[in-house]
C-alpha cells in the first residue's frame, strides 16, 4: 500500500525507463524524482532526500556499485533497488553483498517492481502517519520481460505525455484493450473517464447512436435523449475496439470528428465540440479492407498516427511463466486453489503455438485451478489439456462449420426470395444470430462432453455468458463434466 509521503529517487540513463517508472509509481501515489546520472542521485540521497532508491548499475558518470557503499555509510536504512541489463550471477551477488534491498534484471516487469517498492517501504518506518487512500486501486499493468514487450514499454513511455491518436493492432487475445488502458491510466488524461466500445458487438444500425448519441424522436423507440460514448468520454479517452467492423456511414462521421473536433447527435442539428483522445484497435488488415472498399483510406491515416503492433504470445514465449503465475494469482483471489507449474509444464507451454494468445493462456490457468486437485501442475496435465482443447476445436470445424456457413447463406437467400426481392421485416440480424447460436453452442458442448469451461474457451466467451445463453436458448445439459 503506497505511503502518501514516500519519495522515490530513480537513476537510469534510459529516458524511456525513467518515464515508465515515473508514471507507474506516480500513479500509485508516490512522489518521484528521476535523473540520468549517479552524481545527481548521490547529491539528493546524501542530503537526506528520498525514502527509497531505484538505480541502474551502469550510468554515464559512475557505476552504482561504486557509490552504493558510500551511500550506505550515510544512509544505512535507505532501501536500494538495483536494476541491470547485465543479467549475470556475479551482478546479483554483488548487489546482495552491498546491501541492496532487491536486484531486478532488465527487462523488468512493472508489476513485480511495484510490489518490490511496496514491500521495501513497508519494511521501514514511514516518515509520517499519513494514511494512503484505500480507494485508489492499482491499475492493470502489462506483464512481460521479453524484448518484444520491452519495446512496447518504450513506445508507451514516449506516448504517455501526448494526446496522439493511436492504432493498436494484433491478433485476438493479445491484450489490445490492456494497452489502451495503460495509455490512459498513465497518461495526461488519467483523471478523465476511459470509455470503450466494441464495434463488433453492436448492431450496425445502432453504432452511430451509440457513438454520438441521439435526440428524442430521432428514430422509432427514441423516447428520450441518448448520451453517446463521445459525450461520456469527454476529457478522457475513447477506445474504439474492432474498428474494422465500423460501418462506412459511421466511418464518415468519425472522420469529421477527427478533422474538426465536433459532431452532431443523431437527429440533432447543433454541432457539439468534443475533447477526447482516440485509441483504436483491430485484429484485421485494414489496408486490405481499404482495397476491398470496406474502410476509408482517409480515416485510416487519421487513426494510424502512432501504430502499435502487439506480438502474438508464440513470439514472446519467455513471458509465459510470468503470465501464468499472474493468472494463477488472480484465480486464487477469486477463490480458486493456488497452483504452480513445474519445469516440464512450462516447457510444454512455451512450445505451444497459442492461437488464442494471452486470453487462451488465461482461460487455461483458470481451468487448471478449478479442475485439478494437485497444487503442482505437470507437463503431462498441460499436454492433455491442450490436446483436448485442440480436439474440441477440430471437432467443431469438421462437424459442420463449413456446412453451417453454406446453410446460413442459403437460408438468408431464401428469406429474400420469399419476400419477392423486397427487404425482409426488421430484426433479420437478431433472427439469424439466434438461429446460428443454438446449433453452434450445442455442437461445442457435445465436442467438450458438456464441459462448460472448455466450451467457453473454444467459443471465446465468458463462462457466465455461456451459461446465460444455454438457459436463454433452452439448450439441454449434456452428460459429462458441467
Amino acid at each position: 500500500m503506497p505511503h502518501a509521503s514516500a519519495t522515490i529517487l530513480i537513476a537510469d540513463d534510459d529516458a524511456a525507463i525513467r518515464t515508465v517508472l515515473h508514471q507507474a509509481l506516480g500513479r500509485l501515489g508516490y512522489l518521484v524524482r528521476t535523473t540520468g546520472n549517479a552524481a545527481t542521485l548521490w547529491r539528493w540521497a546524501s542530503a537526506g532526500e528520498g525514502d527509497l532508491v531505484i538505480t541502474d548499475v551502469v550510468m554515464p558518470d559512475e557505476n552504482a556499485f561504486d557509490f552504493i557503499p558510500r551511500l550506505k555509510q550515510v544512509r544505512p536504512t535507505l532501501p536500494i533497488v538495483v536494476m541491470s541489463a547485465q543479467n549475470t550471477l556475479s551482478t546479483a551477488i554483488t548487489a546482495a553483498e552491498q546491501g541492496a534491498y532487491e536486484y531486478l534484471p532488465k527487462p523488468f516487469d512493472l508489476n513485480e517492481l511495484t510490489h518490490v517498492v511496496q514491500r521495501a517501504l513497508s519494511a521501514k518506518p514511514a516518515k509520517s502517519a499519513a494514511v494512503a487512500n484505500d480507494t485508489d486501486a492499482q491499475p492493470d499493468l502489462l506483464i512481460g520481460r521479453s524484448p518484444p514487450m520491452q519495446e512496447i514499454y518504450r513506445v508507451l513511455a514516449r506516448l504517455m505525455p501526448t494526446d496522439l491518436t493511436v492504432m493498436i493492432s494484433g491478433e485476438s487475445g493479445t491484450g489490445k484493450e490492456l494497452v489502451a488502458r495503460a495509455l490512459h491510466d498513465f497518461g495526461r488524461r488519467r483523471a478523465g473517464p476511459f470509455v470503450a466500445i466494441n464495434m463488433a458487438a453492436i448492431p450496425r444500425e445502432l453504432i452511430e447512436s451509440e457513438l454520438f448519441g441521439h435526440e428524442k424522436g430521432a428514430f422509432t423507440g427514441a423516447t428520450a435523449r441518448g448520451v453517446g460514448r463521445f459525450e461520456q468520454a469527454e476529457g478522457g479517452t475513447l477506445f474504439l475496439d474492432e474498428i474494422g467492423d465500423m460501418p462506412m456511414e459511421a466511418q464518415t462521421r468519425l472522420l469529421r470528428v477527427l478533422q474538426q473536433g465536433e459532431y452532431t447527435a443523431v437527429g440533432g442539428r447543433t454541432a457539439l465540440k468534443t475533447n477526447v483522445r482516440i485509441i483504436a484497435a483491430t485484429n484485421r488488415d485494414l489496408r486490405q479492407q481499404i482495397h476491398q472498399g470496406l474502410f476509408r483510406e482517409d480515416l485510416y491515416f487519421r487513426l494510424n498516427v502512432v501504430p502499435i503492433r502487439l506480438p502474438p504470445l508464440r513470439n514472446r514465449a519467455d513471458d509465459i511463466p510470468d503470465l501464468a503465475s499472474h493468472f494463477f494469482q488472480q484465480a486464487s483471489r477469486d477463490g480458486l486453489p493456488r497452483k504452480v507449474l513445474d519445469a516440464d509444464a512450462i516447457d510444454v507451454l512455451k512450445r505451444y503455438q497459442w492461437p488464442g494468445n494471452v486470453r487462451e493462456l488465461e482461460n487455461l490457468t483458470r481451468r487448471l485451478a478449478a479442475l485439478y486437485t494437485d497444487d503442482v501442475i505437470t507437463g503431462a496435465v498441460i499436454s492433455s489439456e491442450l490436446q483436448d482443447a485442440a480436439s474440441a476445436e477440430m471437432a467443431i470445424t469438421s462437424n459442420g462449420a463449413e456446412t453451417l456457413s453454406d446453410a446460413i447463406e442459403r437460408h438468408v437467400g431464401a428469406i429474400f426470395t420469399q419476400n419477392g426481392g423486397a427487404l425482409p421485416p426488421p430484426g433479420l440480424y437478431d433472427r439469424i444470430l439466434k438461429e446460428l447460436e443454438r446449433p453452434l453452442l450445442t455442437m461445442c458442448l457435445t465436442a467438450t462432453r458438456g464441459n462448460q469451461i472448455k466450451a467457453a474457451e473454444v467459443l471465446g466467451l465468458n463462462r457466465n455468458t455461456l451459461r446465460k445463453k444455454i438457459r436463454d436458448l433452452d439448450i439441454p445439459v449434456i452428460r459429462g463434466l458441467k
